[in-house]
C-alpha cells in the first residue's frame, strides 16, 4: 500500500500469515478470538519490537471487547494473560454456587456491564440459561455466563484456562464438537466418532475427527475417509469440517470409561503411496511449498491439498508463499478448484496463455 498500516487486528491462528506478509501493522496489533501462546508470539514480536500488542478477550455476547492486556515483553512459553476489564465493564470469576473463587483459583467468567447484549433474537430459553441476574450489579441488570474457565493472578490480570464445556474454537470460530461428531456418524460406514482440536504445531490448531469403522471385521480396508468427508463438506460449514480423519478399531477410554483425549494418536499425514514425482523444475518447486506449508515430509503432484490437512488459512499462507518463490500472482479460489500440485500447475500455464487485458486510457472529452 502507499500509506503504511498503524493497525492490524487477527486472530492467534493468522500469525504464521503475517510473518510472511509484506504487511505489517507499524503501530498497534490486536490479537483475540483464540487463546494466544507466547511460543506463537515470541517470533513476531522479536522482529517488530516497537509494535505494541494487545491481546484482546470478549465473545460476541459482550460486544466482542472485554478484557484487554498490553503485552510490553513477550515471554517465550506458556499463556499469555487476558488481562483486565475494559471500560464499562464487570468481570467475575465464580464458583458452582455463584460466589467469587480466591486469587489463582480457576472458575468461571461472567461479563457484566453496559456492553452486554440484551439475550438471543427469538431464544427465551436460551437468553434465561446463559444471562443470568448479576448476583453483584444494581437491580434489574444481567451477567453473561461464557462458559469459559479462568482465575484471577496476583497482578490483577486474568488468565484463561480454556472451557467447561467441549466447546472448541479454531480461527476465531466457535465450534462445537458433537455438532461435527453427528455428521460423521451419520454416515453408514461410521459407529462411532470423536472430533478434537489438535495443536501438534505451536500456532497451528486443526480439527481432527477420529472415526471407529461399524464393520469391525475388515480392519485392511476399512470405510473410504474421502467419503465420510465429502459428507462433512456437504453438511457442514468449511470451518466445521475436520482437516483430516484418522481411523480407529476404537477409541481409547479412561478407567471411568470416558474418552481418553490423550490417547487419541496424531493424525498421519501422508502423501499417496503411488504418488508421482514433479516432471518440471516448477512442479519441483510447488512440491516443495506444499511440504513446506504442511509440515509434512513430501507431496507428489497428485496429492490434494486440503486432503493432507490443508485450511483456508494454509491455503492463503501457500499463494503467498508461490508469489514470493514463483513470482506469480494466484487467486485462493484457484487453489481451491485446483489443489494438486499438476492441476495448480496447469492452471499456472492456462492463465499465462491468456491475453493480458490492456491498460484503460484516459477518456477523451468530446471537444465543446
Amino acid at each position: 500500500p502507499d500509506e503504511p498500516i498503524n493497525l492490524i487486528k487477527i486472530t492467534p491462528s493468522h500469525l504464521p500469515l503475517l510473518e510472511d506478509s509484506p504487511l505489517q501493522p507499524s503501530t498497534r496489533l490486536i490479537i483475540g478470538g483464540e487463546p494466544l501462546a507466547a511460543e506463537a508470539l515470541h517470533t513476531w514480536h522479536t522482529h517488530h519490537p516497537h509494535t505494541h500488542v494487545t491481546n484482546h478477550y470478549g465473545p460476541t455476547e459482550a460486544t466482542i471487547g472485554a478484557t484487554d492486556h498490553t503485552i510490553t515483553s513477550t515471554p517465550t512459553t506458556g499463556a499469555i494473560p487476558i488481562g483486565r476489564p475494559m471500560w464499562n465493564t464487570r468481570v467475575y470469576i465464580l464458583d458452582q454456587s455463584l460466589r467469587p473463587t480466591p486469587i489463582g483459583v480457576p472458575g468461571e467468567l461472567y461479563i457484566a456491564g453496559a456492553q452486554l447484549a440484551r439475550g438471543y433474537l427469538h431464544r427465551p430459553a436460551l437468553t434465561a440459561e446463559r444471562f443470568i441476574p448479576d448476583p453483584f450489579g444494581p437491580p434489574g441488570t444481567r451477567t453473561y455466563r461464557t462458559g469459559d474457565l479462568a482465575r484471577w493472578n496476583t497482578d490483577g490480570t486474568l488468565e484463561h484456562l480454556g472451557r467447561t464445556d467441549t466447546q472448541v474454537k479454531v480461527r476465531g470460530f466457535r465450534i462445537e464438537p458433537g455438532e461435527v461428531e453427528a455428521v460423521l456418524t451419520a454416515h453408514d460406514a461410521i459407529a462411532q466418532a470423536a472430533v478434537l482440536v489438535r495443536e501438534d504445531q505451536p500456532g497451528d490448531k486443526r480439527l481432527i475427527g477420529y472415526l471407529v469403522p461399524a464393520d469391525t471385521a475388515d480392519t485392511e480396508a476399512g470405510p473410504d475417509t474421502s467419503e465420510v468427508l465429502r459428507l462433512a463438506q456437504d453438511r457442514l460449514p468449511d470451518y466445521m469440517v475436520p482437516s483430516a480423519l484418522v481411523v480407529l478399531e476404537r477409541l481409547p477410554l479412561t478407567p471411568n470409561g470416558k474418552l481418553d483425549r490423550n490417547a487419541l494418536p496424531a493424525p498421519n499425514h501422508v502423501a499417496s503411496a503411488s504418488r508421482r514425482a514433479p516432471r518440471t523444475p516448477r512442479e519441483e518447486t510447488l512440491c516443495a511449498l506444499f511440504a513446506e506449508v504442511l509440515g509434512i515430509p513430501e507431496v507428489g503432484i497428485d496429492d490434494d491439498f486440503f486432503t493432507l490437512g490443508g485450511h483456508s488459512l494454509l491455503a492463503t499462507r501457500l499463494v503467498s508463499r508461490i508469489r514470493t518463490v514463483l513470482g506469480v500472482e494466484l487467486a485462493i479460489r484457484a487453489l481451491f478448484k485446483a489443489p494438486t500440485v499438476i492441476g495448480l500447475s496447469e492452471h499456472i500455464d492456462a492463465s499465462a496463455a491468456q491475453p493480458t487485458r490492456p491498460k484503460l486510457r484516459p477518456m477523451r472529452r468530446p471537444e465543446q
